[in-house]
């Protein structure tokens, strides 16, 4: 059948004039370069398929997160056969994180593990939990986190993106070259703040301190010039990126709670299989779980080896505690003024509150970090 139809084919270029013999080698031949082209076809579906997902991150090369965004894409690899793959981008390679949000919407990057300020810049009512004083606890992070997922999801969902995992980067301190025991104390020196977040800048600002917007890939050179001279980084970041050495005092409170995520922009989300989203999502899900019990450890040890080298944790006296305090209340009720997302803003913190009204029901506290 193949022949007959074969020579049906060739028939209008004049094929049936020519003898039998030298049809039937134009038949062969043009059944090997169907085959050919068939097998082209299927090798070319398998590289577009096996395309890595670009991932994008600030987390440095080596470090814990860095390590396990790795393991992530391995599981990526192994458990889809390899259609899946990841290609990292770690350590700022690819621009601050405003930078990377911009390349996921053009389509250069497909991914990243964020930051709650490059979160902020996908929506910025994410900026909520970068509130000082907000949280005291991993416990009541990680509890709003769970009651807010559905509402964070269809957020992020509206604005092309979905969230495969929480991820966590520690307790934010504020690191100084000087030490900072009083509110007027840090109203002296020049903080940063992330470049593109200019709603933090202004908090700041309306707030009576010296905001200084900065790349967080310019910190190092922003220290080492005098631009900056505060930063609230975690110490695990401090010891990693050694803003330590040019902030050589740690204020003993922590202001919050570093929070990040990986999410991958929806375009290619919905180009993968449900059973690609699964195996993602999972490994995903795996990684967040062990920066939950990694990260806390290691940001604990980061202040001791910092210790050892120079660093001067400093104790806020308790007659300072009120207005630390007092400033945090400013900054929360200034961001429920000038944001967009005031819903956002109390689900937070009514889910924070229910989860400590449980707490003191229960017989304990907030919980420690």
């Amino acid at each position: 059948m193949m022949r007959s139809t074969l020579a049906r084919f060739f028939a209008p270029l004049g094929s049936s004039l020519l003898p039998r013999t030298v049809r039937q080698g134009r038949c062969a031949y043009l059944a090997s370069m169907l085959v050919l082209l068939t097998t082209l076809a299927v090798v070319t579906a398998s590289t577009v398929a096996a395309k890595p997902v670009k991932v994008a991150t600030l987390a440095p090369d080596g470090s814990v997160w860095d390590k396990t965004l790795r393991t992530m894409g391995d599981r990526w690899r192994s458990e889809t056969d390899g259609k899946v793959t990841l290609r990292l981008y770690p350590g700022g390679v690819a621009g601050d994180e405003p930078d990377i949000v911009r390349k996921m919407n053009i389509g250069q990057l497909h991914g990243a593990a964020l930051t709650s300020g490059g979160l902020a810049t996908i929506d910025p009512a994410l900026g909520a939990f970068q509130l000082p004083l907000l949280f005291e606890s991993y416990d009541e992070l990680f509890h709003v986190l769970e009651a807010l997922r559905p509402t964070i999801d269809q957020r992020l969902a509206e604005r092309g993106y979905v969230l495969l995992a929480w991820g966590h980067g520690g307790w934010l301190h504020l690191f100084s070259t000087e030490p900072v025991l009083a509110v007027a104390d840090l109203e002296r020196l020049k903080i940063f703040t992330w470049s593109g977040d200019e709603e933090m800048a202004e908090r700041w600002r309306r707030n009576g301190f010296n905001p200084v917007p900065l790349a967080a890939t310019d910190i190092l050179t922003g220290l080492n010039t005098g631009m900056i001279n505060a930063l609230p980084t975690t110490p695990l970041a401090a010891l990693s990126l050694q803003w330590f050495r040019h902030t050589p005092y740690m204020q003993d409170f922590g202001v919050a709670p570093l929070i990040g995520a990986t999410v991958i922009h929806r375009r290619v989300w919905d180009k993968l299989s449900p059973a690609e989203r699964d195996v993602m999502r999972a490994a995903a899900e795996d990684a967040e779980a062990t920066l939950r019990r990694e990260v806390p450890d290691q940001d604990a040890r980061a202040v001791t080896a910092m210790k050892s080298r120079g660093l001067k944790v400093v104790a806020v006296p308790d007659e300072h505690t009120a207005a630390w305090q007092a400033l945090a209340a400013r900054f929360g009720e200034d961001m429920r003024k000038h944001a967009t997302a005031k819903d956002l803003i109390e689900a937070i913190g009514q889910a924070r509150d229910a989860y400590r009204a449980h707490a003191r029901a229960s017989g304990g506290g907030a919980g420690g970090r």
